[in-house]
C-alpha cells in the first residue's frame, strides 16, 4: 500500500524577512543541546515524529546519526516546558550560506498551545546567525525547510507566518508504513 505525499519547500533569503511569534502562554524555555547525542536525537525525532510518520532517520547506524547532528554547523535546539522536552529545530549548514532546518516539530502533547511559533521563531534566527557561533562558516545567505502532506495541520501556516515563501512543490508515492512510532499508543488521541 502506497500513500501519496505532498512535499512543499520554503525558503527566506534574508534576515529580514524572519517574523518571530508571540510568546507563548505558558512559560517555554528553549535551550541549544550542546552535546551532541545520537540517543537524545533519536528520542526526539521519534517522539515528535510518531503520528506523522517520520522514518528516513530510523534505519541509521548509530555512527552514522551522531556524524549528521555533529557536523560543522549542526545544531539542536530544543523547546523544554517546567523541564520537559516539548519539540526541538535541528539546524545544519548545508552549502556555501546555505543552512537548513533540517527537522522541526513539537511532541503531540504539546501542540496548540502556541510553543511551535515560538521555537520556529528562535531556530530560524539562530540559522541567521550560525556562522557567528562556529568559526569558519561562512554567513547565512538563505535559509530553508521542507514540509509535506503528512506534517500537522498547522505546520505550513507557522512557516508562513514565520516568513517563509515557497518555492518548489512535489508529490511523490511512498510505503505507507503505518509505523506507531517508539511504541503503540505512545500519542494521544487527537483532540476535537
Amino acid at each position: 500500500m502506497t500513500l501519496t505525499v505532498t512535499t512543499w519547500s520554503l525558503e527566506q533569503n534574508s534576515p529580514d524577512e524572519q517574523r518571530p511569534a508571540s510568546a507563548p502562554r505558558e512559560e517555554v524555555r528553549i535551550v541549544r543541546a550542546e552535546v551532541p547525542s545520537a540517543e537524545f536525537s533519536r528520542f526526539l525525532y521519534t517522539a515528535v515524529g510518531q503520528d506523522v510518520r517520520w522514518t528516513d532517520r530510523l534505519g541509521l547506524p548509530y555512527e552514522q546519526w551522531q556524524r549528521e547532528i555533529s557536523g560543522p554547523g549542526a545544531e539542536t535546539w530544543v523547546a523544554y516546558v517546567r523541564g520537559t522536552p516539548a519539540g526541538y529545530a535541528e539546524l545544519a549548514a548545508r552549502e556555501e550560506g546555505v543552512v537548513e532546518i533540517v527537522y522541526f516539530g513539537l511532541i503531540p502533547a504539546f501542540r496548540g498551545r502556541g510553543i511551535g511559533g515560538h521555537l520556529l521563531g528562535i531556530a530560524v534566527a539562530r540559522a541567521w546567525d550560525l556562522a557567528g557561533r562556529h568559526p569558519g562558516l561562512p554567513p547565512t545567505k538563505r535559509v530553508w525547510l521542507h514540509t509535506c502532506s503528512k506534517d500537522g495541520p498547522h505546520a505550513m501556516d507557522n512557516y508562513l507566518r514565520r516568513g517563509f515563501t515557497l518555492f518548489d512543490t512535489a508529490v511523490t508515492e511512498e510505503p505507507d508504513t503505518a509505523d506507531p512510532g517508539p511504541w503503540p499508543g505512545a500519542f494521544p488521541a487527537p483532540r476535537d
